[in-house]
């Protein structure tokens, strides 16, 4: 099933939206939290970008399916460092590790994903599956893929909701100007998702060179 949409024009609308919570955590960052932090966090947005480049750049199948497969192994790599950021982070302020549903969930976002490349590099990349097998597991590919995303969205709001919690604890006015600001982000990072998976499920320009299980846009 598959949505009736120019993926390539939602991409724009998409890359307009990050470029508001791009914008919304630099006025966050600067004038609430006094500046930006020096550590590593999971890359979002590279996730973004290597789903949405499957159906959104304009080369042929075999580069967007390498672009794709790259992209991933970047966010994954930088994820990992996210996560060791934050465990150095907690050691250093004497903050306990895994003690939130946020924290659960983000580390098995990782591991899942982490998994969904490997077992795609090898069906759909190097060796490759025969046909029957790649046609046989694209199903669980798309399923795998929309699944951890949707639970990395998830997962974004969740860390929302959590530092407001804290900052609110610590003395946060409830309905004053950074609350909102959180509270808005949140917002836009669930629209950011829907647009997403918006693309994920528009239908793609027919490709006669190659068969159509050799991968998926995921």
């Amino acid at each position: 099933m598959f949505v009736g949409i120019n993926a390539r024009m939602v991409a724009f609308a998409l890359h307009a939206l990050a470029v508001v919570v791009l914008a919304m955590v630099f006025v966050w960052s600067i004038s609430y939290r006094g500046g930006f932090a020096l550590k590593l966090r999971f890359d979002f947005d590279k996730k973004i970008s290597a789903i949405i480049s499957y159906k959104s750049l304009p080369f042929e199948k075999r580069v967007n399916k390498l672009i794709h497969l790259v992209l991933h192994a970047i966010a994954i790599i930088l994820g990992i460092l996210g996560i060791y950021a934050a465990f150095k982070h907690h050691n250093e302020k004497h903050i306990p590790n895994l003690y939130t549903i946020h924290s659960w969930v983000g580390i098995g976002v990782i591991v899942l994903y982490s998994l969904q490349w490997l077992y795609s590099f090898i069906v759909y990349f190097f060796p490759e599956g025969s046909s029957t097998l790649r046609r046989d597991l694209l199903p669980w590919h798309v399923f795998l893929g929309v699944f951890v995303y949707v639970l990395a969205v998830g997962n974004s709001v969740l860390g929302f909701l959590e530092k407001l919690t804290f900052l609110e604890k610590s003395g946060l006015d409830k309905f004053g100007s950074e609350a909102f600001l959180v509270n808005f982000m949140a917002i836009i990072t669930i629209l950011f998702g829907t647009f997403v998976l918006l693309i994920v499920f528009s239908k793609s320009p027919p490709l006669v060179e190659e068969d159509n299980y050799s991968y998926s846009a995921i």
